[in-house]
């Protein structure tokens, strides 16, 4: 495949990668991408995330021309082309052309490049694109999801995840003056939602550390820890950071812990760069011993079902098997933060999940298995979330709230006070 478009190349490799080989991009990314100049790089990832974003709606256009379900590889170079003509602004004749050319170069090339020409032609003639569907969830995600909120909110999960995600940053302070100076608008919960973000490590006030990319979502968990200022606080499986930065800020004496080194290299870079202070410590939160901390904030392990918006890999490389040992670790982790604080002190816990098992029903299992402890429901109440979005075990946040304002990630918030 020398002669063929790099990008295109290992779009189609990490493809491959997430729908037959059943990794994540994160995981695959490195290997395929590092020998690629940058701009090919960024063209590849946003060929592959697309093609993931828009596959079901692919399948759809192409299902009435197709007889018989294609060779996995031929069947994603079929998907890459739609998603070019139709959402990747690259002209049809083009996408035809390179699909064609990347056809021919596979083991079954020979026999395939007339059909993907044909079947892709077809695909344009018949036209109709906008009014197909949009791109539903697999069935073993959407199922559970239908059960616990409905079809209507799922539908409108589904639109958020087909629109992607904007860039939101958080900012030491003056929202206001980095949102105009960036171009973007301040959110109600204090971050900063930027209209064309461009190169992020280009634009003002990056190289000073004047903010942090964090969407607005998972910037509302160290919030609800209330005043940290002078307080000494765990933020517990700490890895990528933004809530470490956040606590930072905001005065506490911090505790950064995780198990991945490599990962808080970065959060030790990003603290640097930001001119905050946090102890980093490299360790199995579930071994680790320190005096009593006056709160915990622990971000679980999870399915990350809420990042889909900006992961539309995981649905496709995970399944509902793949959680059970993330749920029983999110327990043990849980027993392991109410250890680490004070009598009296506040445990933050929270997934970027969208399911109940990872959420609103570990609440329940962990006040049956602690009693004494007690859900403060107040600590929710930070500014700018909906008093509506707090339910009887905690916080409830959804891809389709703020719809106007481009959504959010889904997460699952509750506070509590140690027994």
């Amino acid at each position: 495949m020398s002669d063929l478009d790099p990008a295109r190349v290992a779009a189609l490799a990490l493809l491959g990668d997430v729908l037959e080989g059943q990794r994540l991009l994160s995981e695959v990314l490195g290997p395929r991408l590092d020998a690629l100049a940058p701009p090919d790089r960024a063209r590849a990832q946003r060929l592959a995330v697309g093609t993931l974003r828009w596959m079901d709606r692919a399948d759809r256009a192409l299902g009435p021309f197709v007889r018989m379900k294609p060779w996995p590889e031929i069947h994603n170079i079929l998907r890459l082309a739609i998603f070019e003509i139709y959402e990747g602004g690259t002209p049809a004749h083009a996408a035809v052309a390179a699909a064609v050319d990347l056809a021919r170069a596979t083991d079954r090339g020979a026999g395939q490049a007339g059909m993907v020409n044909g079947v892709l032609r077809n695909v344009e003639r018949a036209g109709g694109w906008q009014a197909l569907p949009l791109p539903r969830l697999p069935k073993w995600l959407r199922k559970p999801l239908l059960k616990t909120y409905g079809k209507e909110v799922v539908a409108a999960m589904e639109a958020a995840f087909a629109d992607g995600a904007p860039v939101d940053l958080s900012v030491k302070d003056d929202p206001a003056g980095w949102a105009e100076r960036l171009g973007g608008t301040v959110l109600p919960t204090g971050s900063v939602r930027l209209d064309m973000p461009g190169q992020i490590s280009a634009l003002p006030g990056f190289a000073d550390g004047a903010w942090w990319v964090q969407d607005a979502a998972a910037a509302v968990p160290a919030r609800a820890l209330g005043d940290v200022a002078g307080a000494r606080v765990l933020d517990m499986c700490a890895a990528p950071g933004g809530k470490t930065l956040q606590l930072a800020a905001a005065g506490a004496q911090v505790t950064a812990l995780d198990l991945s080194e490599a990962r808080m290299a970065r959060v030790g870079e990003n603290l640097a760069r930001c001119g905050l202070a946090a102890e980093i410590v490299v360790a199995d939160a579930l071994d680790y011993a320190a005096a009593p901390f006056d709160a915990v904030l622990l971000d679980a392990p999870c399915s990350a079902t809420g990042t889909l918006r900006r992961h539309p890999d995981l649905p496709r490389a995970k399944a509902a098997q793949d959680f059970a040992p993330l749920i029983a670790l999110q327990a043990r982790l849980l027993d392991r933060a109410l250890t680490l604080v004070k009598p009296g002190g506040r445990v933050v816990f929270c997934t970027c999940s969208l399911l109940p098992e990872e959420g609103e029903a570990q609440v329940d299992a962990a006040l049956a298995r602690h009693p004494g402890l007690v859900l403060d429901r107040d600590a929710l109440q930070v500014d700018g979330i909906d008093p509506a979005w707090i339910g009887a075990q905690g916080l409830r946040l959804r891809p389709d709230y703020w719809a106007d304002a481009g959504g959010m990630d889904g997460f699952f918030v509750a506070a509590f006070r140690a027994p």
